[in-house]
């Protein structure tokens, strides 16, 4: 398919759909189509808002359905003035953070916070025993920058450890709830 745009758009969009392909983990080659075909199946499902309409393709994929493109014809606009700018991409980007986010850590968040707190946890605690070895060694650790650096990180690392095991506290309700529902609508007599 060759594109009519203008080249600085052309480069805009070609970046966004290759990171867009890499953070996603679909490989396509253009996100921002506006022809979009799939059953209807697909979407009943989905909380699409803001402009998450870009990203039915990664959604789906998430979903466990197959996707695929199909090569169209581009024709150059004949009326009126696009108002796809820059500050589109940078929602765009946003929003594939969110879509990303949800396709892959909505039913286990502590994955993605605990990891990190762990992370974090372990650098704050690497950098305070270094400081505690120092500090047995005779030197004043009082007013180095690393000290608040190695707090800082062990209380991020705790909080967004926190936040994941709240997150699966959070979600595994929800998937409970949701089981409920659908058990309930399963049923069609109760007997005494």
């Amino acid at each position: 398919m060759q594109r009519r745009d203008p080249l600085p758009r052309r480069l805009l969009s070609r970046l966004f759909n290759w990171t867009a392909s890499r953070v996603s983990g679909i490989r396509l080659h253009d996100m921002n189509c506006g022809l979009k075909a799939m059953r209807a199946d697909v979407v009943r499902g989905m909380g699409l808002y803001g402009e998450l309409h870009r990203f039915v393709p990664v959604l789906a994929h998430y979903d466990g359905y197959r996707v695929g493109e199909l090569p169209v014809n581009h024709r150059p606009r004949e009326h009126g003035r696009s108002r796809y700018g820059p500050e589109r991409y940078v929602r765009g980007f946003l929003d594939l953070l969110t879509v990303s986010f949800m396709g892959r850590y909505r039913y286990r968040p502590l994955h993605l916070f605990g990891g990190l707190g762990l992370l974090l946890g372990i650098a704050g605690t690497a950098v305070l025993a270094y400081l505690t070895a120092i500090k047995l060694g005779g030197a004043a650790i009082g007013h180095r920058p690393l000290l608040i650096l190695g707090v800082l990180l062990v209380v991020v690392g705790i909080q967004l450890f926190s936040l994941g095991l709240v997150s699966e506290l959070v979600t595994s309700q929800h998937l409970e709830r949701r089981r409920e529902r659908e058990r309930d609508l399963h049923v069609d007599e109760i007997l005494p």
